[in-house]
Formats: C-alpha cells, structure tokens, sequence
C-alpha cells in the first residue's frame, strides 16, 4: 500500500482548525446558561386556591421580562406546579422540581404547611428557597436553615400589633379568636398572645380552631359568639375569611372585627362576603391597594394597571394577591440582576441577604426591604386600615411588631 504525503502546510492548517474547533466547543460547554429556571408549588387546586392567580401573574411578569431581554441577557423559566395546598405533595412536586427539573432555586412556595414539609429538605440539598408566600416566624432562621428566606409580614409582628392595638384602644375588650389548626394559625396568635400576656391574658374569652378541609366556619363562629365576646381577631385563609365575614354578620353578631391580611383581598374575600358585611373590618396592609382611590394616578399603580391590560388580562385587578405576586416577582429579579454573572445558588443567597432600604414603588410608603446575613425577614412593617364598604382605608403611623 502506498502512503500519501501531505505538504506540512495542510497538516498545520488541518491541526489548527482541530484545536479551535475544541477550544470553542469547550468555552460553549463552559459558557453561562442562557435560561435562569425556577421552580414554585402552587395551590392551583384545592381548599387554598384563591392563592392561585399568585403564580399566574408572576408567570405573566417574568414573560414580560423575558420580552425585555430577560435578567442579564438570561430569560427566566419559571415552572409553577400544583400541590393543592397538601404537604405530601408538596414534597413529591419539589423533590421532582430539585431532582428531574433541576432548578436554580425554588420561588415563593406558597403556604406554611407546604413549606413546612420541604423546609428540612430543601436546605439538606442546599438549594435557595426564597421569598416564601407565607408569614411564619420560624423562615427567619439564618443559622439553622441559611437556604430558606421568606418574605410576608411576620405573623407574629401582624398578631402583636393587632394585640397593641387593642392595649390602646380596647383595653377592656373580650376577644374571641378564629385561627386554621397549623403552624400558620398558630403564629399569628402567638403575635397577638405575646401582647395580651400577663395581666391582659384574660382578654381572649374564647378560641376556636378550623381545618383546611372543614366546609364551612359556620358552627366556629357561632360558638365564639356565644361566648359574649366583643372584639374577633379572625386568622384564615380567603375562602374561611369571606366565609367568617357574612356568618358573624348574618349571626347578628357586631364585634370589632380584625382580619389577618391574607385574607383581606378586595376581591377575593371581602366581594364574596358581601361588601356591607365586610364594612369597619380592620387588618394591617404593607402594599398598595388597587381599590384605593389614593392610588388612581399613582406611577406605580399605573404601570401595575398596564402590566396587568397586556400580561394577565383575565386577573382581577381588585384581587390583592395579584399586586402581591408583582411585588414579589420584582424583588426576585433584583436579587438575579445583582447576581450579575455569578449564578451559583451561594451568590444567589448570598445576594437575596444583602438587600438594603430596596424601595418597591408598591409598598406603601416609608416601607422598605431589608435583609442581612443575620436578618432574612424582608419585611417587618405594616400599617392598620379599614374597610369602608367600597375600599381600605389606611390609619395611624407606619410600625412594627416591636
């Protein structure tokens, strides 16, 4: 057999083409992703899903973003799942999300109970789980769980203003409370026990308990009422809250009325129950309300207003959740763009804990994130409104649970 000779010029230029074919195949495989992939439960079905459309519009604001070129040249992929508000399938769909999906980070979980069953797990894979829809104290606990930051209101902080002001404005009253039997009902009445102690422990009269899968509140209701109550602090979720609105009106029932704030939607809850039912009930707020005429021409509210015409058009724009799911998309894209080229799921904690006096144009005013490496409660203050019939109407100063 004959071997062929090339001239040396085609062997240099054969090996040089071969070496930056492998060059740039490796700086392919090394580049950065192009897609930011999040993963997030939702209940898209069962007893909490009037929290649903939370998913729904952030859905909507990251396509927008992703329309504006994305988060640092990257678009962001954002799979929603259901978990019908159930622990154990919350722990089936994230583990799928963490395992076969492979997501960067879980965003915004919706629910203490869910929450609650991934928390240990999440945080044994070290995956970032951030800004989760619920308000339980127990998410700001950067030593033992340092993956997990949550970004509601504290329930304890909400409880103990509803407690301060009663001290001041109440001091006598006898208090009946509704709270759903799980670690977020508790919480919230934790708040308000910590202020009503001692002495003023003899306040509460009377308290009552409700499942996620109870029908109804109605024979609850009645029981607190029974007891000659005066004052009903009323921690549920929207479909007991509209649910505990008309039943202590229809009762006949007239005591000062105070509503945790997630389930004080406009749309969701009080309409349901009834407007004239739901007037001079009290809750604290820490974002702007669309159905507030104070906000008509505000910039921010404008441009909520327009996201919502083109992005999410069948959301109801008098549903709170729907500026809450904004709010929180928002802030997950800051944390992304302060991540710059660094996507590691470290930068990504170590960015969502360096959050300072970061300014939502839809919180109300003088209410700002903040978070450090010791402090992963985004926000830890709110202000008291009522309802008048037609809208919330905010009183009082701007506080904290302190």
């Amino acid at each position: 057999m004959r071997l062929v000779k090339f001239p040396k010029s085609l062997w240099l230029a054969a090996s040089l083409a071969l070496g930056c074919s492998l060059v740039a195949g490796g700086a392919l495989a090394q580049s950065a992703p192009k897609e930011i992939k999040l993963g997030q439960t939702m209940p898209y079905s069962g007893p909490a899903s009037a929290y649903a459309t939370i998913g729904k519009v952030q859905q909507a604001y990251f396509k927008m973003i992703n329309e504006k070129g994305g988060v640092n040249g990257r678009t962001i992929n954002l799979i929603s799942v259901d978990d019908g508000y159930s622990p154990p399938k919350a722990v089936e769909q994230v583990r799928k999300l963490v395992e076969q999906d492979e997501v960067l980070a879980l965003f915004q979980t919706l629910g203490t109970p869910s929450n609650s069953a991934i928390h240990k797990y999440v945080n044994g894979k070290k995956v970032p789980h951030l800004f989760l829809a619920t308000g339980a104290t127990k998410w700001n606990d950067p030593k033992n769980y340092p993956w997990t930051m949550g970004f509601n209101l504290s329930y304890q902080t909400e409880g103990a203003i509803y407690g301060r002001y009663l001290l001041k404005n109440k001091p006598n009253a006898k208090v009946a409370v509704l709270y759903q039997n799980d670690d977020y009902g508790k919480d919230v009445l934790a708040g308000v026990k910590q202020v009503l102690s001692g002495a003023n422990a003899k306040m509460i009269v009377a308290e009552a308990t409700y499942e996620v899968t109870d029908p109804t509140v109605d024979s609850q209701i009645l029981t607190l009422k029974a007891s000659g109550a005066d004052t009903f602090i009323n921690i549920t979720t929207p479909k007991f809250a509209a649910q505990a609105i008309r039943k202590v009106y229809d009762s006949g029932w007239r005591p000062l009325h105070l509503l945790n704030n997630v389930g004080a939607s406009v749309g969701s809850v009080l309409t349901p129950a009834g407007l004239d039912k739901s007037v001079d009930v009290i809750t604290v707020q820490y974002y702007k309300d669309a159905t507030d005429p104070q906000w008509k021409d505000d910039p921010a509210m404008l441009e909520w207003r327009a996201f919502m015409a083109r992005y999410y058009r069948e959301g109801n724009v008098e549903d709170a959740s729907n500026i809450y799911g904004y709010i929180t998309a928002q802030l997950m894209v800051q944390v992304l763009k302060q991540c710059g080229n660094d996507l590691s799921r470290e930068n990504i904690m170590k960015q969502a804990s360096s959050l300072k006096n970061f300014k939502q144009s839809l919180l109300l005013p003088g209410i700002t994130v903040n978070t450090s490496a010791n402090d992963y409660a985004p926000i830890d203050q709110a202000q008291l409104s009522k309802f008048n019939g037609k809208q919330w109407v905010l009183f009082g100063d701007v506080i904290g649970g302190n």
